[in-house]
């Protein structure tokens, strides 16, 4: 049986995403080739105390992180699990990324382990 019929036949199917998914959107990854924390700390962007330390920085990163999400859109990807959410009858999408592209393909069953940009 291939994966494809398994789905088909699936009444119950749960989907997990990460920054992966986004990566075809220009969406950078944070941890991969070229990821955001390969050129910066976490500790130095994204804690309560880095705020607390240099708001402005943080206030700077997180504007270039919309900026950047907001000219992306949804790839094929996103575009697929939105498919498979309709047509299964209980489908439900987890996803750490925080980018809401899965939400403008169409995904409405969305659990974000992250919250959302």
């Amino acid at each position: 049986m291939k994966a494809r019929d398994w789905l088909a036949a699936a009444r119950s199917v749960a989907a997990l995403t990460g920054a992966g998914i986004s990566a075809e959107s220009g969406i950078p990854t944070f941890r991969g080739a070229g990821g955001l924390w390969r050129q910066y700390r976490a500790e130095d962007l994204a804690t309560p105390e880095a705020f607390a330390r240099d708001p402005k920085l943080v206030w700077e990163w997180y504007d270039w992180r919309r900026v950047l999400i907001a000219r992306a859109g949804p790839n094929a990807g996103h575009r697929a699990l939105a498919e498979m959410e309709r047509r299964v009858p209980e489908f439900t999408l987890i996803t750490q990324n925080v980018d809401g592209l899965h939400d403008r393909a169409g995904s409405r069953r969305v659990l974000k382990v992250h919250g959302d940009l």
